[in-house]
């Protein structure tokens, strides 16, 4: 590899208690949310009879110096982009919500002020109350000096393609602020198959719910209402990179008959021209090189997905990855400072 290449993880889940706490709640609520099964393995994990199991993430999600720092030394990655892990501020009410992402930005923000050098971080927003999200944007971009913004998926089973949500897309895009859509559980309309054998999440589950949320974007023509908003997914793409060929012609194919409204970009330009992804929890050599090479290299940012991922395979994976020095430095960090505004050293 020659000189070490510095290297930025994009998609670092973190929380702080007074979320956590909340979350706990939802556990012990009677929602059928999906989302139940891994937030009560992971926040109420000692009170857990849903069979998920109990979750050792809590404290690696709370903690920033503690552990993560000295593993963060110890293989060489010299910055977390750290986010409100999921399922975020979602699952409560408007009020509460729009209370809570404020203060883990505050508390993200005091972070990332005390160190710069290994720190950056997406500010969170209560979707459901997009006037008062569009606000936050302003501040989590402007006061707070944060990088851009994280969101999980669904909100109350409604997508991004619903034009209640345009005041936090035109905020955004006038600040540049790459919007980071991170999976929760599928929406209620979604979930029935996916209840078993642990495909509710990761697995699966997670991937048709995010992917389902960015086609809905950009068939809707979202993204010629806005087409400067620039949209940030995990796990190598969501799936989407590997069947753009056959959205792209069958969403051309819809629009011919009227199943689909007429949009002035196809969606592999959207996808191309307003999405970038990470490789977060995918470390197949293959799976990025046709990424690189179908979506191109502007478009692809390394990440590990910690505390959920260990370090050291991503580390590992991405120093080994074969791929020229060009590709090497826009994966691990170029693209990272681009996208996410982050000081190159």
């Amino acid at each position: 590899m020659g000189n070490k290449c510095r290297l930025i993880a994009c998609e670092e889940a973190w929380t702080i208690p007074e979320v956590a706490a909340e979350l706990q709640k939802v556990a012990r609520s009677p929602t059928q949310s999906l989302d139940k099964l891994l937030v009560k393995g992971i926040y109420d994990a000692d009170h857990d009879t849903s069979g998920y199991g109990k979750m050792n993430f809590l404290h690696g999600l709370l903690d920033v110096e503690e552990q993560r720092l000295p593993q963060m030394d110890e293989y060489g990655v010299d910055m977390h982009l750290l986010t409100l892990t999921a399922p975020g501020v979602q699952m409560f009410d408007a009020d509460t919500a729009t209370e809570l992402a404020a203060l883990a930005n505050d508390r993200l923000a005091e972070i990332c002020a005390k160190r710069p050098t290994r720190f950056a971080g997406l500010g969170s927003f209560a979707p459901h109350s997009p006037k008062r999200a569009a606000k936050e944007v302003e501040r989590v971009m402007g006061e707070l000096g944060l990088n851009g913004l994280i969101v999980n998926g669904h909100t109350n089973g409604d997508y991004f393609d619903d034009y209640r949500f345009w005041p936090i897309f035109e905020a955004a895009e006038a600040l540049d602020a790459t919007i980071y859509i991170h999976p929760r559980g599928p929406s209620d309309t979604l979930k029935g198959p996916l209840q078993d054998y642990a495909m509710d999440s990761a697995m699966w589950g997670y991937g048709v719910e995010v992917g389902t949320n960015m086609l809905r974007m950009m068939a809707s023509g979202v993204f010629d209402r806005f087409p400067k908003l620039r949209i940030c997914v995990g796990h190598m793409g969501e799936m989407v990179p590997f069947f753009i060929w056959r959205i792209n012609f069958m969403n051309s194919r819809a629009q011919k008959v009227g199943r689909a409204p007429k949009t002035q970009r196809s969606m592999e330009e959207y996808f191309k021209d307003n999405f970038v992804f990470t490789t977060s929890g995918v470390e197949d050599p293959l799976a990025l090189r046709y990424a690189i090479d179908r979506m191109g290299i502007d478009n692809v940012i390394w990440a590990i997905d910690y505390p959920y991922q260990p370090m050291k395979p991503a580390v590992d994976f991405i120093e080994n990855f074969v791929c020229t020095d060009a590709e090497r430095h826009a994966l691990c960090h170029g693209n990272a400072e681009r996208v996410f505004h982050i000081a190159p050293l």
